[in-house]
């Protein structure tokens, strides 16, 4: 696996739909394409087909709510466990936060947005600013991040493609 992008928790408008960032507003599903993560454009309807990129999508907590201020501590405690065993087994390249949040409560610290000093389970770590409609963040700093999140998961898989095994 070469990617794994963490969310903070499913909208209520997701848990409807059934798929990953199904929100109105929510600019996930075009910034992966307009970035260069995905090789083209599809939409949360066909969520599933994000695997073939060899990218996966979770969550820090399964409780959907309709903002991350209903969430509680122990929501956050469990889902560091779920998720770090989660990374544990899949071990992917890369694991991207969607969100200062996500990261700030999955590893107890506060970060900068970008590339993180510590891997997890040997994965170098990017914190993406969040693509919720809610943000206030522009999409050009938001889409900025995306393009170096694309570019750290190229350069990973090429180091892993020339040093097999």
């Amino acid at each position: 696996m070469k990617l794994v992008i963490v969310g903070c928790n499913p909208s209520e408008s997701s848990v409807r739909a059934g798929h990953y960032y199904a929100g109105r507003g929510n600019l996930f599903w075009p910034m992966l394409y307009e970035a260069g993560v995905v090789p083209e454009p599809f939409d949360y309807p066909d969520d599933r087909r994000i695997i073939e990129f060899g990218i996966g999508l979770t969550d820090l907590v399964k409780k959907p709510t309709k903002g991350v201020e209903e969430l509680t501590r122990e929501d956050f405690a469990e889902g560091r466990i779920v998720l770090s065993q989660k990374l544990g087994e899949f071990t992917p390249h890369v694991v991207a936060f969607n969100g200062k949040i996500v990261y700030e409560q999955f590893a107890q610290r506060k970060c900068n947005y970008g590339l993180q000093k510590v891997n997890l389970y040997g994965a170098q770590v990017y914190v993406l600013p969040s693509t919720s409609g809610q943000n206030a963040r522009g999409k050009s700093d938001r889409l900025k991040h995306f393009r170096k999140l694309a570019q750290l998961v190229e350069r990973t898989q090429n180091v892993r493609d020339s040093h097999p095994g």
